[in-house]
């Protein structure tokens, strides 16, 4: 399990938080939502519009809200940000959006990948701990991430 490095903006309880936003993207598919976090310039934003035009919905780009609700995550957008996304080199676009979604996965495009068959990681946020994928340089890595948020890893 991995602890996060990736550190909040605001978090409302500090030490037992219920709620904090995150330098994060987050797309959902069906419900699930992949967080996407990194530094910022690591391809948030660019990963999160490869997994839109694969048929995921916006859930907010570059901060992100996420609140604990028993044992699940959830991933919504502040007000002031909401459906919109930046595209660098384009420039802030509009984009229809899910209102919230439960996280099922999260992306650290700050670690790359070395394994072929990586193990199974998990990145612990707000007392609850979700499976983590570090970043994959391959033309296949946003359809794996949604086909994941679809069925799950087997190995």
């Amino acid at each position: 399990m991995t602890n996060p490095t990736n550190p909040t903006l605001n978090d409302v309880n500090r030490g037992g938080a219920e709620a904090c936003v995150l330098h994060a993207s987050c797309v959902a598919i069906q419900n699930s939502a992949v967080l996407v976090i990194g530094p910022s310039g690591s391809g948030k934003s660019a990963l999160a519009l490869q997994l839109m035009a694969h048929g995921a919905v916006l859930v907010s780009d570059d901060r992100t809200s996420v609140r604990r609700c028993e044992d699940a995550l959830i991933a919504s957008a502040p007000q002031a940000i909401k459906g919109l996304i930046e595209a660098r080199g384009v420039g802030v676009l509009t984009a229809d959006t899910c209102e919230a979604a439960i996280i099922r996965l999260i992306v650290d495009l700050e670690q790359q990948e070395q394994e072929r068959l990586p193990p199974l990681r998990g990145y612990n946020l707000l007392g609850q701990t979700v499976p983590l994928l570090h970043k994959v340089n391959t033309a296949h890595f946003a359809a794996a991430i949604l086909q994941h948020l679809k069925g799950g890893r087997n190995a």
